[in-house]
């Protein structure tokens, strides 16, 4: 099978489990949203911060060395899975001691438990974390679509029932603790691999001079971005976290989905052409065009139909995430293209810049915060929104400059993109003002007139990107249902 090949067969699979385990996502999310009040989103929230940032120091830095070498041993595998559990043993100790503090923190003694319990998690996760870079290496995503939609369903189905029976916010912790644990047992069950009682320090030391950089990155950018819930609950509340950590996870599902997606799957082709310049632009830009063209469509999609969308999905007492959702759309477009210019870095081995480049970066958050204790919570989540468009262009500048394929060249090739999307997203929104309809009919409406628009003009225009994008489609599904 040809590179090209693996890429699509891969983007296929990865996207299978991104859209079914998202589907699941949504679905229990909305179920949990109409049966839980904001307030218990916003205690999760709270705990979402130290949780967010623990995970880091398993996830970063060494599994992204093992994607990137080109020769790994069993040794190197062992070697990392030791690591991780090392780390996941000691960070869930270093919580369970923090959690009366943090709790005292945020004025919520609930807090206590919750961090005790849910930070288990960490520990249960470390035993797939090399399980998962292995696939992920091989550009295998079959089984790991597997794991994802089990561990989603089960976990849900798991969710629902506490909730529906009164266990309140619990029902939410177990709603995480079950899917880490059903997935690393899967992972399990069905992979191969298994860690043999080695650790090897020369391995260790050989990893760790590109995977403490990317280990530190991680860590920056995880605290970084998951600081506002710190700032929202101590300075604001727990409902408004709430209301803020809903509209973050209705933009989260398409936007960071296909940034989750193209991230897996990007950075292990890339990293297979890192000694071919001309080749690796290539592979790039044609990443780009097409995960910007679906980013761009589905943001643009969810700006239109916030309105109806979250007051006949979950009720008219979440009708404050309406604004910020809209708001954090125009950032949530640019995410795959930011995974895409990391994934440059890390394929070049320049974990140093990657780590310099996220310090600028983070140095956004500040004047945000500031802007937000002084201004507002409105003032807070437009500041995320633009400091997400500074972080693209220091990503795209660096980046570009390894490749040959400038910031204004990716500006070029995704501009059609974003008129695009734009065109689409104003006349689904200026529909709905008009047609006298509401609830349910009114955002199927929406939805149809917007893939209707997509598809018609996409045919009418030809646009290279949309023909791609429909001809791959076109044959995933033939290949769905062809017998045998």
């Amino acid at each position: 099978m040809s590179l090209r090949q693996k890429t699509i067969v891969g983007l296929q699979w990865s996207f299978t489990d991104s859209f079914v385990s998202q589907a699941t996502e949504i679905t229990t999310g909305i179920i949990l949203a109409r049966l839980l009040s904001p307030r218990e989103f916003g205690l999760v929230g709270m705990v979402t911060f130290v949780i967010a940032v623990s995970q880091s120091f398993i996830d970063s830095g060494f599994t992204e060395a093992l994607v990137r070498k080109q020769d790994c041993t069993e040794e190197d595998f062992s070697t990392v899975f030791y690591y991780n559990l090392i780390v996941a043993v000691c960070l869930y100790a270093v919580l369970f001691a923090a959690s009366n503090p943090i709790a005292l923190f945020f004025h919520e003694p609930k807090l206590t438990q919750l961090v005790r319990i849910i930070s288990f998690g960490l520990i249960l996760g470390s035993f797939g974390v090399v399980q998962s870079a292995i696939l992920q290496k091989n550009i295998n995503f079959k089984l790991q679509t597997k794991v994802s939609i089990i561990a989603s369903l089960l976990s849900g189905i798991l969710s629902i029932s506490m909730a529906y029976a009164g266990w309140g916010v619990w029902s939410l912790v177990w709603k995480s603790l079950s899917y880490t644990f059903l997935s690393s047992c899967c992972l399990w069950i069905w992979s191969m691999w298994r860690p043999l009682p080695v650790f090897s320090v020369r391995s260790f030391r050989e990893m760790f001079g590109f995977g403490s950089k990317l280990m530190a990155s991680g860590v920056l950018n995880t605290v970084f971005s998951n600081i506002y819930y710190v700032v929202i609950g101590k300075i604001f509340s727990s409902v408004e976290l709430g209301y803020f950590t809903k509209a973050e996870q209705f933009q989260e599902s398409p936007s960071r989905n296909i940034y989750q997606v193209i991230q897996r799957v990007s950075y292990p082709v890339l990293a297979s052409l890192q000694g071919d310049t001309a080749r690796l632009k290539r592979g790039y830009q044609e990443l780009a065009k097409n995960a910007m063209f679906i980013s761009c469509i589905l943001m643009a999609g969810l700006a239109a139909v916030a309105d109806s969308m979250v007051l006949t999905l979950i009720g008219e007492q979440w009708r404050q995430v309406v604004p910020y959702l809209r708001i954090l759309c125009f950032s949530g477009a640019l995410f795959p293209l930011q995974s895409l210019n990391l994934s440059i870095l890390k394929v070049q081995g320049r974990s140093d810049l990657f780590l310099g480049i996220e310090v600028l970066k983070k140095s956004l958050v500040i004047p945000v915060v500031a802007a937000g204790y002084v201004f507002g919570m409105t003032t807070l989540v437009v500041g995320i929104a633009v400091s997400s468009v500074g972080a693209y262009f220091m990503n795209s500048y660096w980046s570009g400059k390894f490749i040959g394929y400038s910031m204004f060249q990716q500006i070029r090739d995704i501009a059609p993109s974003f008129g695009f999307a734009a065109a689409m997203g104003l006349v689904v929104w200026g529909a709905g003002q008009i047609v006298p309809l509401s609830g349910v009919p009114l955002l199927l409406a929406q939805i149809c007139l917007g893939g209707l628009i997509v598809v018609g003009t996409g045919e009418v225009t030809r646009y290279d990107v949309y023909i791609q994008i429909r001809d791959i489609a076109l044959r995933y599904i033939r290949q769905s249902h062809a017998p045998g």
